[in-house]
């Protein structure tokens, strides 16, 4: 194959010498962030020694501290245009929001600052006198074998007037310690065991 002689590798390095004398201001291929024309019949390793030694030869030789005053300028700028790229999808997500009306949340969270946990079960127990014990029931999926895990707990619950029965499904709600194991009342009775 004949080459053509604008493309043969003493002109591609004669060009990037010449780049480098006139002030290393970057031409045509490194501006564009290219690399320069590798000939024809070059293989992979040749176009890829010719690039780095473009690369050398254009950035001539440096010292140390000026190669660490480089990457600390390119670490500056980077962290610059980060900072300006999270203020304006800042501001975007904020004009988003103001835009919406606020969303209704469709229940209450589950607890807070004086804001006691509820939770709904069935009475298993209520042999003891003003107490019940309530089994919950919890479905989770595993975090990351996502198996459908399926665990329960048992809670002891204050019934002042004794009217949950085993078999019935009710509502409790966190309160003070009343006794060594207690620490939830009873709302109200959903559904009564048949």
């Amino acid at each position: 194959m004949a080459e053509s002689p604008e493309e043969t590798p003493e002109n591609i390095v004669e060009e990037v010498e010449t780049a480098a004398q006139s002030g290393g201001e970057n031409t045509g291929a490194e501006a564009t962030g290219t690399a320069p024309a590798a000939p024809a019949g070059a293989t992979r390793r040749e176009r890829l020694e010719q690039r780095r030694s473009a690369r050398r030869t254009s950035r001539g030789q440096t010292s140390p501290e000026e190669r660490a005053a480089e990457r600390q300028a390119k670490r500056e700028h980077n962290a610059a245009e980060r900072r300006r790229y999270r203020a304006r999808t800042k501001a975007k997500q904020s004009e988003v929001r103001k835009s919406q009306p606020a969303p209704e949340p469709d229940h209450a969270p589950e607890h807070g600052p004086g804001r006691a946990k509820v939770r709904q079960g069935i009475v298993v127990s209520d042999k003891a006198d003003k107490t019940i014990t309530v089994r919950i029931d919890v479905v989770r999926r595993h975090k990351r074998y996502h198996k459908i895990m399926r665990t329960s707990i048992k809670l002891h619950a204050h019934d002042e007037r004794n009217d949950a029965h085993a078999g019935d499904t009710v509502r409790i709600q966190e309160c003070r310690p009343m006794s060594r194991t207690k620490r939830w009342r009873l709302v109200d009775v959903l559904e009564r065991a048949r």
